[in-house]
């Protein structure tokens, strides 16, 4: 993961979700060019290669989320968890494909110590959804997957992708106002996007 010196890091008052974006570009980019999942080539291989990946480091992101959620459930509820979980539907895609998902490898991430650290994660997490609308478009044009109906873990949420962006935004931004600890919550955002990063450049890199 890139060191990130003083002088790039934003002003203390700078909006905690600027922070996120500008704190993560580097590893964000990163896990995009790894994955390249825009390509017009993108062979089945490839696409299984990085379902595989995702499916464990969401596996292992999402364990250490659901003990912080068992911790702190009110928290959790806050920023509707439940909802939000979708190492299942990475599974469910795999299955979509012919490929079984029970024994794939996880990354060894650290546990999740309070609100702001989890809420650091869920900004990789969720932030992922997004980029997910253009993937799953793209996909939805490759004749060679019609056969596997639509995926859905890359845009789990459909037509409410804004709405739950803008939620968990706004979720963290009350959270910082209250009091959230934002240096932390974005070094979480900061560890877990550098391990995602480290993963998937080990895990689903082109061969």
């Amino acid at each position: 993961m890139a060191e990130t010196t003083t002088a790039q890091l934003p002003a203390a008052g700078t909006d905690v979700l600027r922070r996120l974006r500008t704190a993560t570009a580097v590893e964000h980019r990163a896990v995009e060019d790894t994955l390249d999942l825009l390509d017009p080539q993108l062979t089945r291989d490839r696409l299984v290669q990085v379902l595989i990946a995702m499916h464990g480091f969401w596996r292992a992101a999402e364990a250490g989320l659901d003990a912080w959620a068992r911790a702190r459930p009110d928290d959790a509820a806050g920023v509707d968890w439940s909802r939000r979980r979708r190492s299942h539907l990475f599974a469910a895609d795999l299955a979509a494909l012919g490929v079984a998902s029970e024994s794939v490898a996880t990354p060894d991430l650290p546990p999740v110590a309070d609100t702001d650290e989890a809420l650091g994660r869920l900004y990789v997490l969720e932030g992922s959804s997004l980029g997910g609308v253009f993937i799953d478009r793209h996909l939805a044009g490759l004749t060679h997957f019609a056969g596997a109906g639509r995926l859905t873990a890359f845009s789990p949420y459909g037509e409410d992708t804004g709405s739950m962006w803008h939620a968990f935004r706004q979720v963290t931004r009350d959270r910082v106002a209250a009091g959230g600890d934002a240096d932390r919550l974005v070094g979480a955002a900061q560890e877990t996007f550098g391990a995602l990063a480290a993963w998937c450049g080990a895990r689903a890199g082109r061969s």
